[in-house]
């Protein structure tokens, strides 16, 4: 029961990463694969700021400094310099192994013995417990103020710059500026995964992103995909649908390890769960025509 436990813990955790890869992709239209190094930013900033025993306020406020500056160094090449977007996360998610390699100073901090975040709350004895109300807090906080940020006028200036940018520029909106702020907070918010996952599981290794953006759009779709059956559309619910998502990914992955499966096969599980999302809905819509 703790094992599932864990796979939904880290399901909520992974929200933020959802979150932005949300925003990404389904505002913008953005295949940001920055995403893999901005998620290790954030564990590999925390971990070194937890090391050093610095307060928990400045290590969130740092996380996500660090993450939408990622963001920004994408956006403006993607933007300014009018590099392809996949290329541009491409060449910050490189630059960002060595930024990170330099934050931590080593490729691997084990997290055992620190201040974590679950410390500075005790709501029970129990350890897990405690990680159960912190990182609910947490998603439930982010999927807030995504849902409010995304109906706000900035918000719905965003969304309607992926819909028509051609039309929202004629209304003097600065689109280029509308894109690098949504790849800011789309970092940010996938740092702030990183931030509770590696103090979850009590270690930051330098390679703990890779793949993980594979993960970020299966969760997505996964999400997508049951809302579309239930024909819900609204943006705070299909934020939920997003969040669900990351959480039945987990499970699922944690269930193909209950029955057995070799953990050197994952990644291809992981990535056979995404073609099934992505793949199963073009069959059904080419059957209908």
């Amino acid at each position: 029961m703790d094992f599932y436990l864990s796979a939904i813990l880290l399901g909520l955790a992974y929200c933020g990463m959802g979150l932005g890869i949300y925003i990404t992709l389904r505002i913008f239209n953005i295949p940001d694969i920055t995403t893999d190094g901005s998620y290790t930013l954030g564990a590999s900033v925390t971990a070194a700021l937890l090391s050093q025993n610095s307060s928990m306020m400045v290590i969130l406020l740092t996380v996500i400094f660090s993450g939408s500056l990622a963001g920004f160094a994408t956006g403006v090449i993607y933007t300014r310099l009018n590099i392809n977007p996949l290329l541009a996360g491409i060449l910050v998610m490189t630059s960002l192994y060595s930024v990170n390699l330099s934050v931590m100073g080593r490729s691997n901090i084990p997290l055992i013995n620190s201040n974590t975040i679950q410390h500075q709350f005790k709501f029970f004895e129990n350890d897990q417990y405690n990680w159960v109300a912190v990182i609910a807090c947490f998603a439930i906080g982010l999927w807030l103020i995504v849902s409010w940020l995304l109906r706000t006028d900035f918000g719905l200036a965003m969304r309607a710059t992926g819909n028509s940018e051609s039309m929202v520029r004629s209304l003097g909106v600065n689109t280029k500026n509308m894109k690098v702020a949504g790849l800011m907070i789309a970092n940010a918010l996938t740092a702030l995964s990183g931030f509770l996952v590696c103090q979850y599981q009590q270690f930051t290794d330098i390679n703990m992103g890779i793949g993980i953006v594979i993960f970020g759009l299966g969760a997505v779709m996964m999400g997508e995909s049951l809302l579309n059956l239930l024909k819900l559309q609204f943006i705070p619910v299909r934020l939920i649908g997003v969040i669900f998502g990351c959480v039945l990914f987990r499970c699922i992955i944690a269930l193909a390890l209950t029955v057995g499966v070799n953990p050197n096969w994952l990644r291809l599980i992981t990535a056979a769960i995404v073609l099934i999302v992505v793949g199963f809905p073009n069959i059904k819509s080419k059957e209908t025509r």
